[in-house]
C-alpha cells in the first residue's frame, strides 16, 4: 500500500459509538494537516451528538452519543465539512523548546542508537537536536507527543523487551519516530536522554506545554543545567 492522501475519504464504523474517518496512509504532514483541519472544523461547528474527537496521524476517531446521532448523519456532515475545511488555514505552529540531557544515566540506549547507525553518541545528539519536529498526535499516555521528521540516520528498532518503568521525561526513538514520556510508564523505545521539564501537569490551566500541530525543538543541556532546571520545576 502506498502513502499519501486518499482520493476518497474512508468511513468505518467503530463499535456502537464511534466513526473512524481515514484521510490517507503513512506518516505525512499533508495528511496530518487535513486531520487537524477537520478536527478544528468539528470543534468549531460542534455538530449535535459528538462527544469526543480524537485525531491521529492519518485519521479521526469521532465518538458520538447514539441517542442523538448516528454514523450516517455524521458521514454526510463530515463530507460537507471537508469541502469547506479545504479553504481554511491552520494556525502557524508554535515551536516549543524542550531541554534534554543526552546520554549518561539519562539516555541508557544512546550507545545502541549510535552503534545501529554507525555513528558516535555525539553525532546522535547533534542530529537529534538539529531538527524541529512536528507533533502529529498526542496519546498513548497523557501528553505523549508522537513526532515526525526524525533523520534516517537515527532510525533504530524498538527494544526487543520493553521496560516496565520508563522514567518521566525520557526522550526516545522507535523506528522512524521520536517522542517524550511525560509520565513514568512502561515502554519499549530506545532512550537517548531526559528532560527535566514537567510536560504534563493536570493542575495547570493548560496541562500540556504543546498540542498536535505544534513543533518541538530539543535543546541539549549539561547534567548540571539539567539538575538546575529540575530544581526549578519541583519548587
Amino acid at each position: 500500500m502506498g502513502t499519501g492522501l486518499y482520493k476518497k475519504t474512508k468511513y468505518c464504523i467503530a463499535g456502537d459509538q464511534g466513526l473512524l474517518v481515514e484521510y490517507g496512509e503513512g506518516i505525512d504532514p499533508g495528511i496530518n494537516a487535513k486531520v487537524r483541519a477537520m478536527a478544528m472544523g468539528l470543534k468549531e461547528t460542534k455538530p449535535k451528538g459528538i462527544v469526543e474527537i480524537i485525531p491521529t496521524y492519518r485519521s479521526l476517531l469521532v465518538i458520538y452519543d447514539p441517542i442523538l446521532t448516528n454514523p450516517y448523519i455524521l458521514e454526510k456532515f463530515m463530507g460537507e465539512l471537508e469541502v469547506s475545511a479545504q479553504k481554511k488555514s491552520l494556525l502557524p505552529s508554535t515551536v516549543v523548546e524542550i531541554q534534554v540531557c543526552y546520554g549518561k544515566g539519562y539516555g541508557p540506549d544512546i550507545e545502541n542508537v549510535a552503534r545501529t547507525n554507525g555513528i558516535t553518541p555525539n553525532e546522535v545528539i547533534q542530529i537529534h537536536s538539529k531538527s524541529e519536529y512536528l507533533i502529529y498526535m498526542v496519546g498513548f499516555t497523557p501528553g505523549f507527543p508522537f513526532l515526525g521528521g526524525l533523520s534516517e540516520k537515527l532510525f533504530t528498532p524498538r527494544l526487543e523487551t520493553p521496560r516496565l518503568k520508563v522514567p518521566k521525561g525520557s526522550v526516545g526513538i522507535a523506528n522512524n519516530q521520536t517522542g517524550v514520556y511525560p509520565i513514568e510508564s512502561p515502554g519499549g523505545w530506545q532512550l537517548i536522554g531526559r528532560t527535566p521539564l514537567n510536560l504534563f501537569d493536570p493542575g495547570r490551566a493548560n496541562p500540556l506545554l504543546y498540542q498536535a500541530g505544534d513543533k518541538i525543538k530539543f535543546i541539549p543541556v549539561t547534567e548540571d543545567e539539567y539538575k538546575e532546571l529540575l530544581n526549578k520545576e519541583t519548587l
